[in-house]
């Protein structure tokens, strides 16, 4: 009887065995290829709140919402280590959001604009068909919020330091072009103050993110 018991239990754990293992004859998954290069479209919120609006001598109904960007980004991975493959490259974000003038309740549009670029550092996790990955960097953005009828001021043209991170994942359907998501927050440093305004304070903006991966 255990010996019954015991050739039972041997032929489980080899059927789980050869379940568990490649068929014989398939091919094992690429690795991460040696480049990835992202166009991601979003609809980021930009920030609010009555110390940003008073920064550009704005009502804090007046700031723009949400309004469409898109996310650029080129990557290289040089280095496989066991399971993780680690990337270096870039990702540019250009967004753009206005409000209309509401004239009746006298408030005034606007009009925000960001434009950031920062170089990358990732931790990629998976293989060509597919990975997943957190990322990185620190950068400078040029973040523009003009009231309508009113000209830039100084701060609308200064480079800002940023550090954004984040992560994502890219499932390719096909041998060199995939379905990308990301998920990013750029943390934009205070301003400075000008004669008759003070400087804006430190500002976040959640970015997600959706569009296509080619390798």
């Amino acid at each position: 009887m255990r010996a019954l018991v015991a050739t039972q239990l041997i032929g489980l754990s080899a059927a789980a065995l050869l379940g568990s293992s490649p068929a014989f004859g398939q091919d094992p998954p690429p690795p991460i290829g040696l480049f990835a290069v992202d166009i991601r479209g979003s609809f980021p919120g930009f920030p609010g709140g009555a110390a940003l609006a008073e920064s550009r001598g704005m009502a804090e109904s007046e700031l723009p919402g949400r309004g469409p960007g898109v996310e650029i980004g080129a990557h290289v991975y040089p280095l496989h280590w066991k399971a993780m493959t680690i990337g270096l490259g870039g990702q540019l974000l250009l967004a753009r959001a206005a409000s209309n003038a509401v004239r009746s309740a006298g408030v005034r549009g606007a009009t925000a604009t960001l434009a950031s670029f920062s170089p990358q550092l990732s931790f990629n996790f998976g293989n060509g068909d597919g990975w997943s990955y957190v990322s990185g960097g620190i950068g400078a953005a040029t973040w523009s919020l003009v009231p309508e009828d009113a000209t830039p001021l100084a701060i609308d043209e200064t480079r800002l330091q940023t550090v954004n991170y984040g992560g994502g994942a890219r499932w390719f359907a096909k041998p060199h072009v995939a379905f990308t998501f990301d998920v990013r927050v750029y943390d934009i440093t205070s301003g400075v103050a000008q004669v008759g305004f003070r400087a804006h304070p430190r500002t976040r903006l959640i970015v997600i993110g959706g569009g296509v991966s080619f390798k």
